[in-house]
């Protein structure tokens, strides 16, 4: 699905920010990825969708070599890959619904009504689908964002940060969501320093813990 080998990364000029990686995403894995603030975790979710790519080392994606991939090929990857991001952005003029719906439009798919009825319900969202995205709690902003991410059922779901800004009965309500996605087959990679998230986790799903130190990342020891 993903797979890295001697990955490096910096910015033009400056010193790598992440350097020598190697990892492979399979199908139906569930991963996390943990690391001190600024030690390059949205950097690494950036390289796994391609809006970022290597500056040394190889990384394919979907068995395509990302740099090779024209801007098609780019886009295709993307609908492949599911993300949360850490700031859950939408427009604010439209209802829930269509925020959530906005990828399917704009890659011009039709919009499956019954179906996204279904994907509200899953997120509980059903109540909220001709809400404005300012009249929505926290939480409820992080589940319309999840069920954004998978509206076109992608095989792989990055999300960074999800419950950064929750309650704790909330990060569980959404782990469990990110839980039913890796049963039926999704790839999972969430970027967190919650440990406790982790550790809950740990006792549903197969999870492996990666860890980013000193640019470089690491399979995180046992005691999580």
């Amino acid at each position: 699905m993903i797979e890295m080998q001697n990955l490096s990364f910096g910015y033009s000029g400056g010193e790598p920010l992440l350097a020598d990686m190697s990892l492979t995403l399979q199908p139906g894995s569930f991963h996390f990825l943990t690391g001190p603030s600024g030690s390059g975790k949205t950097t690494f979710l950036r390289l796994c969708y391609a809006e970022l790519l290597p500056s040394a080392g190889r990384m394919s994606a979907f068995g395509e070599d990302v740099r090779g991939l024209s801007r098609d090929g780019i886009a295709a990857l993307r609908r492949r890959v599911g993300v949360v991001h850490q700031d859950t952005q939408f427009l604010d003029h439209l209802p829930v619904a269509e925020n959530i719906a906005l990828p399917l439009i704009v890659s011009g798919e039709p919009v499956d009504m019954p179906a996204l009825g279904d994907l509200l319900s899953w997120v509980q969202m059903s109540g909220q689908a001709r809400a404005l995205p300012p009249e929505l709690s926290g939480g409820e902003r992080q589940r319309a964002a999840l069920a954004r991410a998978v509206v076109m059922s992608p095989d792989l779901i990055l999300a960074d940060e999800p419950t950064g800004n929750l309650d704790w009965e909330m990060s569980m309500r959404l782990l469990q969501l990110l839980i039913e996605l890796n049963r039926s087959g999704k790839a999972v990679l969430i970027a967190t320093h919650d440990l406790n998230l982790i550790r809950a986790a740990k006792q549903q799903v197969q999870a492996r813990v990666l860890r980013i130190a000193g640019k470089r990342l690491q399979l995180a020891g046992a005691d999580l």
